[in-house]
C-alpha cells in the first residue's frame, strides 16, 4: 500500500473509533435508564455527549471522503480519462438527468461526483444522481411526510456525433417518461425481450440499430453490471442510467482502505470504456448515408 493509502486509512480508524465511542456511550446511556428507570432520566446522562461524539465522527468522515477524492481520486481520474474533469461536489444538471427521459421528475433531488472527458475520442458527461419521491402517510396520531428514493446511482451522457433516426430506448424494468409517443417493440432475441423493454417513436430505426451483435453487447453490459440498467438513444446523444443504489466514489466507513478498495475505484471508470467499446460508439454504425 503506497503511502496516501497509509495516511487516509490511519485518519479514518481514528475516525471510526470515535462513531464507535459516541455509539457505545449512547448505548450504555439507553441500557443505565432501563436499569434505572426508578431514578428518573439520570441514566441518559450520557446520551447527549455519545450523540455530539457520534455525531462528529460522522462529520469528519464526510469530510475526509471529500478530501479523498480532491486528493487522490482526481489524479487517477484524469490520468485514466483524457481531458478528464472531476469535481465531486458537483453534478448534472436536472436538464440533463431528465432529457434521458426514462427518469420522472423528483420531488427532491441530490448530484455529485461531476466527471467528464473522453474516452476513445468519445466526450461523456457523468454524476452520481439522488431522486427522491415524496410520501405523506395519514395516521390516527396526524400526517407524517416522508421520501423514498427511486433512482440512486449513476447517470452518464455520451455525445459520438450521430444522428438517429427518431427515439429509442432500451430499459430494464422501467417504462419512458416523455411526451413523446413511444411505441413498445419486441425484438427478434426472446433472451434481450426478457431482460429489456424496448420504446421506440420508429420501428424500422429501433431494428436498424439494435443488431443482433448490438443487443448481445447490451446484455452483456447489464449482466457485468449490478442494478437496473437503462438505456436512451436521442437525437446525437446516447443516454445511460445504472440504478444500483450506489454511491460510486464513497469512501465506505468501517471498510478497510487498501489496494483492493483502490481498484474498485478504478473499475467504475471502466464502465465508462466498456459502454464506448462494447456499443462501438466511436464508429459509424448507427449511421446512415
Amino acid at each position: 500500500m503506497n503511502s496516501e493509502l497509509i495516511r487516509f486509512q490511519q485518519e479514518k480508524k481514528n475516525i471510526e473509533k470515535q462513531v464507535i465511542i459516541g455509539s457505545g456511550l449512547s448505548l450504555l446511556s439507553v441500557i443505565l435508564f432501563v436499569a434505572l428507570i426508578n431514578y428518573g432520566p439520570w441514566g441518559l446522562i450520557l446520551l447527549v455527549p455519545g450523540v455530539i461524539y457520534m455525531a462528529l465522527g460522522a462529520s469528519k468522515f464526510k469530510k475526509l471522503s471529500n478530501k479523498f477524492k480532491h486528493e487522490v481520486l482526481a489524479e487517477v481520474i484524469t490520468k485514466f480519462v483524457d481531458e478528464g474533469v472531476f469535481e465531486p461536489s458537483r453534478g448534472l444538471s436536472l436538464n440533463t438527468v431528465y432529457a434521458t427521459e426514462f427518469l420522472k421528475r423528483a420531488d427532491r433531488y441530490h448530484v455529485e461526483d461531476y466527471l467528464a472527458g473522453k474516452i476513445d475520442g468519445v466526450d461523456f458527461i457523468s454524476s452520481d444522481v439522488k431522486l427522491e419521491e415524496r410520501h405523506v402517510e395519514h395516521t390516527k396520531n396526524g400526517t407524517r411526510t416522508y421520501y423514498v428514493s427511486y433512482f440512486l446511482g449513476r447517470i452518464f451522457e455520451f455525445e459520438f456525433n450521430k444522428t438517429f433516426d427518431g427515439y429509442l430506448q432500451v430499459l430494464e424494468g422501467a417504462r419512458p417518461h416523455s411526451k413523446r409517443k413511444y411505441k413498445k417493440v419486441k425484438l427478434e432475441s426472446i433472451d434481450f425481450n426478457k431482460k429489456f423493454k424496448t420504446y421506440t417513436t420508429n420501428e424500422h430505426s429501433a431494428f436498424y440499430v439494435l443488431t443482433p451483435h448490438l443487443m448481445e453487447s447490451l446484455m452483456d453490459f447489464e449482466k457485468n453490471n449490478k442494478g437496473k440498467i437503462y438505456f436512451s438513444f436521442i437525437d446525437t446523444k446516447l443516454y445511460l442510467g445504472i440504478n444500483n443504489f450506489k454511491d460510486t466514489f464513497e469512501l465506505k466507513m468501517f471498510r478497510e482502505l487498501n489496494e483492493s478498495s483502490f481498484e474498485e475505484f478504478k473499475r467504475e471508470l471502466y464502465v465508462i470504456k466498456d459502454v464506448v467499446t462494447e456499443l462501438k460508439l466511436n464508429n459509424n454504425i448507427f449511421k446512415k448515408e
